[in-house]
């Protein structure tokens, strides 16, 4: 469903990803794991059509990203759910209309909105925030919320950066866990991460991306006991 042929995207005289390639299937699970400038953002960044690369092909359900016009971004970001590390929620609107302006986005039918939010907002355990503003959330609450915006409007992947990066152990598990049973619904899920207790816990498929060549694509056994110390 989506695939990197022979990527590479410069920024001047850096090379942030240098002639890379991979396949993602329908379902997976994957985590994207590597330092920071190690080019995982960059991978994301390409996916949603906020780079171009400066050579070889990205190929989303069947169509080749480069030859989409300016005009066509928009119903191709439909297809995408993104979580940002930063989250972008609106900070003058309450979490229930963060989440209504992805629907008004994708024109999604009013009658619809409400048993759609409704049901992302349980998924995601903040049935009881809804009409709070984004400065009224902890840390894991926004994480929470910016995953529920991006499932909203049935996305076929789900592509999170760094969605643990800034929370404590028990807050970044609990985010996991809610990615996990994403992706067991059915929705193909991309993780950047450089945490490797993460990685360690969960296992899965993992693509480890330094320097901007991929250096390992490789399967990790799930942990079924976790142990962390502070």
């Amino acid at each position: 469903m989506l695939e990197f042929k022979n990527v590479t995207k410069r920024f001047g005289q850096i090379t942030a990803l240098d002639d890379i390639s991979f396949t993602v299937e329908s379902g997976e699970f994957i985590f994207v794991i590597g330092p920071s400038g190690a080019g995982k953002t960059t991978i994301m960044k390409l996916v949603i059509h906020e780079y171009t690369p400066d050579s070889g092909e990205i190929i989303l359900d069947g169509e080749p990203l480069h030859k989409f016009k300016s005009w066509q971004v928009p119903k191709l970001r439909q297809k995408l759910g993104i979580v940002f590390q930063d989250f972008k929620l609106l900070p003058s609107r309450t979490i229930y209309e963060n989440i209504e302006t992805a629907l008004a986005v994708k024109r999604v039918t009013k009658s619809e909105w409400d048993e759609r939010i409704k049901h992302v907002l349980n998924l995601v355990g903040l049935e009881n925030r809804a009409h709070l503003f984004p400065s009224q959330l902890s840390g894991g609450e926004l994480q929470r919320a910016a995953i529920a915006r991006a499932i909203v409007v049935n996305p076929s992947v789900i592509f999170a950066d760094e969605p643990t990066g800034n929370l404590d152990w028990e807050t970044a598990d609990g985010i996991m866990k809610l990615l996990v049973r994403i992706n067991e619904e059915g929705k193909t899920v991309i993780v950047t991460t450089h945490n490797q207790e993460i990685v360690a816990k969960y296992g899965g498929r993992v693509i480890e991306v330094r320097d901007g060549k991929i250096v390992n694509d490789h399967k990790v056994s799930k942990k079924h006991k976790h142990e962390h110390t502070s």
